[in-house]
C-alpha cells in the first residue's frame, strides 16, 4: 500500500524469543536452586537453562541485527532501543550496588560483626590481602587504556574512517583478553580462598562479576568487529556499536570503583602478598 511506510515507526511480526529468554532465565535461576542443594536433575535443569539463554541471545540479538540492517531502526525505535540499553545498564549498577553494600557492610562497622569478621578489617583469618599496587593497577591502567581506544573506534566511525574503527576495535578486545588473563592469574595466586570469610566472599564476587561482564563486553565488541567487516554501521545509524561502547564505559567505571574500595580502601593496614 502507498505511503504505509511514512509513519516513524515500524511494525514487526511478533518474536517467541522475549518468551523464550523468561522461561530460561526462570529455568537457569531455578537449576541454580536445585545444584546449590544438592537435589536430583539439577545438572539437566541448569543446562537447558543456560542453552536456552545462549539460544536467545544468538537468535533474538541476529534478529535485532537484520532488522536495522533492513531499514526497520527508524529514528524512533533507535530511541526506544537507547531507552531499553540505558534501562538494562541502570539494573547493572544496581546488581554492583549490591556488592558494594555487603563488602561496606562488613568492613565499616567489624566491631558489630565480631562474630563474622573478629572485630577487625580485614578479618582475622586474613593474613595477607592483594598487593593493589601491583596486579590491580595494571589491570585498571588496561581497562583505562580500552576505554581509550572504543572511544577512538566510535570517533572514527561518526567521521567515517572505517580503518580507524577496526582498529579501535582490535586493540580494546585485545585489551579486554588481557585484562581476563590477569586477573585470572590473579586469583590463581591469590592468599586466600573463596568463601573462606566474608572479605573473600565478597571480593570475589564483586570482582568475578565484574569479570564476568568484562567477558561479556568482550564478546559484544567483537560481535560489532565482525558486523564491521561486513560493512554494517554507518555515520548516522550504528546503535549496536554505540550499546557495546556504552556497556564498556560501564564496565570501566565500576572497575575503578572496585579498585579504590577493595583493593586499596578495604585492604588499608594488611599486609600484602
Amino acid at each position: 500500500m502507498a505511503g504505509a511506510k511514512n509513519h516513524e515507526y515500524h511494525i514487526l511480526p511478533p518474536s517467541i524469543w522475549p518468551f523464550m529468554g523468561s522461561a530460561s532465565a526462570l529455568t537457569f535461576t531455578s537449576g541454580m536452586v536445585l545444584y546449590m542443594h544438592e537435589l536430583p536433575a539439577a545438572g539437566v535443569v541448569l543446562g537447558l537453562g543456560i542453552a536456552g539463554l545462549i539460544a536467545t541471545f544468538y537468535f533474538w540479538l541476529g534478529s535485532i541485527v537484520r532488522e536495522a540492517q533492513a531499514g526497520d531502526h527508524t529514528p524512533v525505535v533507535q530511541l526506544h532501543l537507547r531507552y531499553g540499553m540505558i534501562t538494562f545498564i541502570a539494573s547493572e549498577v544496581m546488581f554492583f550496588v549490591g556488592w558494594f553494600w555487603a563488602w561496606f557492610d562488613f568492613s565499616l562497622f567489624p566491631s558489630e560483626l565480631t562474630e563474622v569478621v573478629g572485630g577487625v578489617w580485614p578479618p582475622a583469618g586474613i593474613h595477607a590481602v592483594m598487593d593493589p599496587f601491583a596486579l590491580p593497577l595494571l589491570n585498571t591502567l588496561i581497562l583505562l587504556c580500552s576505554g581509550t581506544t572504543v572511544t577512538w573506534a566510535h570517533h572514527s566511525l561518526i567521521h567515517g574512517d572505517r580503518e580507524g574503527l577496526k582498529t579501535g576495535l582490535w586493540l580494546t578486545i585485545i585489551l579486554g583478553v588481557l585484562f581476563s588473563f590477569v586477573q585470572f592469574y590473579e586469583y590463581a595466586h591469590a592468599p586466600f580462598e573463596f568463601g573462606g570469610n566474608t572479605y573473600s566472599s565478597a571480593f570475589f564476587m564483586a570482582t568475578g562479576f565484574h569479570g564476568f561482564h568484562v567477558l561479556v563486553g568482550t564478546i559484544f565488541l567483537a560481535v560489532c568487529l565482525r558486523r564491521t567487516y561486513l560493512g554494517h554501521f554507518t555515520p548516522r545509524q550504528h546503535f549496536g556499536f554505540e550499546a557495546a561502547a556504552w556497556y564498556w564505559h560501564f564496565v570501566d567505571v565500576v572497575w575503578l570503583f572496585l579498585f579504590i574500595t577493595v583493593y586499596v580502601w578495604g585492604g588499608w593496614g594488611a599486609e600484602y602478598h
